[in-house]
């Protein structure tokens, strides 16, 4: 236990404020004197021992009535190590623009609000802490260290917008299993490192806008199996890594509007996520690939100039889907526009291989709000997607398919095909007169009805049977319509036999 004798001049300053809860400020008024990375050259007048620190916030000197003791101090720096960990501190503990030269040990610490706000930090490790309020570390600045709260606990909120955390191993931030009450709130948040965030709980969400993360092994951002209301990664939020949502349940907004994703390999990894707005209007195209399968999304807006070469979709549901235009010149985003089908397919045609769940959940959407044709268009381009998979005889199939009814969603072909046949036909027969098979028998020679009958394989109309052509050239011609005319009945019955079993 230190005795009052012990302490140097700041120290017992700091000691007799303590009970009154009183800040004490040590700055000298100069700013560049005063920055906390010129901390190590203060002398013994700003100078407090981590010591002194732990005593107070544990108890002494706390006994005076009236009075709500708390531990306030500016502009001073700490020496040696400042260990609570598996204390109890009921105090407020607030340190402004200091400088502390050992990492801040708070592993299983019970505790209430922490401040440590426009300083300088090697790290702080509150691994299984129970916080009753906010740990508040916002300007602050973390050189060589790292910020640790796995399976913590915490009443309030996380704050760390405008801190950096540089020159960390491969995290900077460990929070895997970390409970809120409230948010992460880190705009503007840089770190060398990256954040990992797996199954953590945060009632308020996480807030990165404008924040640069950066992660040389590769991850910016792991967050899978995180439960949040909101994920905000907009408004200039860049990452140098992947970022990784993976099996995230998020029931509000997911947003990446304006932000830049720079991962290799996987850019974004969003399998089996299910959120409430999925919200995809990047800055610029990712670098690496977006992996979307079996994700769930009410609703899904994005832009053409926001998705990357290769995207996953297998399984990715959504209930409602919208390209937005890029922003106008005076940097406002444009009314949404109607989703262009053409559009749409370009963004299913990245998705490398055949899939047809992309195309059925994209059909399904547009039935859904109405637009049949469209629809349709959809799952003609998924047949042939589908051929391009198939055997050469199976493809010569399929194009007979697609050519003469669209596969069944383009029935007017048919018309189109028959018309031009009957016109072929009767221009062809009408030249010449043909030698009936029996004279001075059945009724006379219509090119017309004689085409039709040629082209209908099934009944008869009493031309194909009375008359016969000597010009060899016209009667193949008849052998050639009567094949169209099977092809033709052949396809739209099979057509139409996809379609109705389809629908």
């Amino acid at each position: 236990m230190l005795s009052y004798d012990e302490l140097t001049s700041p120290e017992r300053e700091l000691w007799d404020a303590f009970p009154e809860g009183r800040r004490v400020d040590l700055r000298t008024g100069v700013p560049d004197t005063d920055a906390p990375p010129a901390g190590d050259r203060w002398g013994p007048d700003r100078t407090v021992r981590a010591a002194v620190v732990a005593t107070l916030l544990l108890g002494a000197n706390d006994d005076r009535s009236g009075t709500v003791a708390a531990l306030r101090l500016t502009g001073a720096r700490i020496t040696g190590r400042l260990n609570l960990s598996g204390t109890e501190i009921c105090h407020t503990f607030s340190l402004q623009g200091c400088r502390l030269d050992e990492a801040v040990q708070l592993h299983g610490a019970t505790t209430r609000t922490i401040e440590i706000t426009n300083s300088w930090v090697p790290g702080i490790n509150a691994e299984l802490a129970r916080i009753e309020g906010d740990l508040d570390l916002r300007r602050s600045t973390f050189e060589g260290g790292f910020l640790i709260l796995v399976n913590a606990r915490m009443a309030g909120n996380l704050l760390i917008s405008d801190a950096r955390i540089l020159d960390p191993e491969e995290w900077a931030v460990r929070a895997g299993g970390l409970v809120l009450n409230g948010g992460v709130f880190g705009q503007r948040l840089t770190t060398q490192g990256g954040l990992r965030l797996p199954g953590a709980q945060l009632l308020s969400g996480l807030f990165l806008q404008g924040a640069r993360l950066g992660n040389t092994a590769g991850v910016a951002l792991a967050a899978g199996g995180m439960a949040a209301s909101t994920v905000d990664c907009s408004q200039g939020f860049a990452a140098q890594g992947g970022v990784l949502l993976r099996r995230a349940r998020i029931e509000g907004l997911l947003t990446f509007e304006g932000a830049q994703l720079n991962g290799d390999g996987v850019a974004l990894d969003c399998v089996s996520m299910h959120v409430g707005d999925f919200d995809y209007r990047t800055a610029t195209p990712l670098s690496g690939l977006v992996d979307l399968r079996s994700a769930q999304a009410t609703w899904c807006q994005d832009s053409e100039q926001s998705w990357p070469r290769e995207v996953l979709l297998e399984g990715f549901t959504y209930g409602s889907i919208r390209f937005w235009d890029a922003p106008s010149a005076a940097g406002d985003d444009g009314p949404p526009t109607r989703d262009g089908v053409a559009r749409r397919l370009a963004w299913l045609r990245r998705n490398p291989g055949y899939v047809p769940q992309p195309y059925e959940q994209l059909a399904g959407w547009y039935r859904q709000i109405g637009h049949d044709d469209d629809a349709r268009r959809v799952l003609l381009a998924k047949q042939r997607h589908r051929r391009l998979t198939l055997s050469p005889s199976a493809r010569a199939w399929g194009h007979l398919l697609d050519v003469t009814v669209g596969y069944g969603y383009r029935p007017w072909l048919a018309g189109v095909w028959l018309l031009a046949l009957t016109l072929l036909g009767t221009l062809a027969f009408s030249t010449h007169s043909p030698s009936p098979v029996k004279r001075d028998e059945g009724s006379p020679f219509q090119p017309l009805v004689y085409t039709l009958d040629l082209l209908i394989p099934l009944g008869g109309l009493g031309q194909r049977t009375g008359w016969y052509w000597p010009n060899s050239s016209l009667q193949w011609l008849s052998y050639l319509l009567i094949a169209f005319g099977w092809m033709l009945t052949t396809a739209i019955i099979a057509g139409i036999t996809r379609t109705l079993q389809k629908n």
